[in-house]
């Protein structure tokens, strides 16, 4: 190669070490993390963020490649990132997180995984766009309990965490300062993290359904299930006039699923309108879900975070107090 074309290389080689593609990564102290930013990343829109953590032996990347965060990004404009958890000094130097006391610090290390993971989040605040609204974890088994105390730790910043087959602490402690959402995924024959709780080396964990119900009292719920139905216009109405003076819709997408009771057609968008008070709000997200049969509109269901947003105000204004 003739020295013109050595420099061109080289120069080439340079500029790569610059592009985007490379500088994706976070480190928060324990080395670079690679974070998937979506095709289309706009600086000026307030992105979505998912922090995915692995389960017990396993890793960032492998639980990357198992549940595809990463790869379902640019189809939902997310930024997403899944780090590894510390290594145990002892065994088979197994990844971990120091979660609970029962899931997974089998070696009484002192680390602050907590701490760590809000580190990785601001240093993605600081570097991205990030919706302060929409910061979620989600985890598989010991990552599961590292998401409920990522949940319970920060509050002020997680919005929502998803748990396969993980659970929350189990002694009893006074409510984190804000609500966060919480989904819980358990397999009911889950032999490796009990449904109906169990013990790991001796340290006990809540079964499922304790956990679930520990974070609806923490979020101010009703424990007991319910479900409202209405029957016409005039009743829907009279349930809206307390939460709101006016709301509109703006659509995004739509979903169509056959089934073998109709078909059911998914609404997805946000809503925008004005509170009791005179204030107005918007992107507030929903999802309509409709039942046709028979060419007949035969069910209706709706989803939205209105409630949510509407219990964070009440949280801050206490706060403020």
């Amino acid at each position: 190669m003739n020295p013109i074309r050595r420099m061109a290389a080289a120069l080439a080689l340079a500029v790569a070490s610059l592009s985007p593609a490379a500088a994706q990564t976070i480190d928060a102290g324990r080395g670079p993390v690679p974070l998937t930013v979506p095709a289309g990343y706009d600086a000026a829109v307030p992105t979505p963020l998912i922090v995915s953590l692995h389960g017990y032996s396993s890793s960032g990347a492998a639980h990357d490649r198992a549940w595809r965060i990463g790869a379902l990004a640019d189809d939902y404009g997310y930024l997403a990132i899944s780090p590894d958890g510390e290594q145990e000094p002892g065994g088979d130097g197994n990844r971990f997180w120091n979660a609970s006391d029962a899931c997974c610090n089998f070696y009484g290390s002192q680390n602050d995984d907590s701490g760590y993971l809000l580190r990785i989040i601001e240093q993605i605040q600081a570097k991205y766009n990030v919706d302060p609204a929409r910061i979620y974890v989600i985890g598989h088994s010991n990552g599961g309990f590292m998401a409920y105390r990522m949940a319970y730790d920060h509050s002020d910043v997680i919005a929502a965490i998803v748990s396969l087959a993980g659970e929350t602490h189990l002694e009893n402690r006074d409510p984190p300062p804000f609500p966060v959402h919480v989904l819980e995924i358990h397999g009911t024959d889950d032999r490796t993290i009990a449904y109906n709780g169990g013990e790991i080396q001796g340290n006990r964990y809540p079964s499922a359904m304790a956990s679930v119900t520990r974070w609806a009292r923490y979020d101010g719920c009703d424990i007991a299930r319910s479900e409202r139905e209405m029957r016409d216009l005039d009743e829907l109405i009279g349930w809206a006039k307390d939460r709101y003076t006016s709301v509109g819709k703006t659509y995004e997408r739509f979903d169509v699923a056959p089934g073998e009771d109709g078909v059911a057609v998914y609404c997805y968008g946000m809503l925008a309108g004005e509170w009791l008070d005179g204030s107005k709000f918007s992107d507030i997200r929903f999802i309509d879900r409709f039942t046709v049969r028979d060419g007949k509109l035969v069910d209706q269901r709706v989803w939205n975070d209105v409630g949510e947003t509407m219990l964070k105000a009440a949280g801050a204004r206490a706060a403020a107090e």
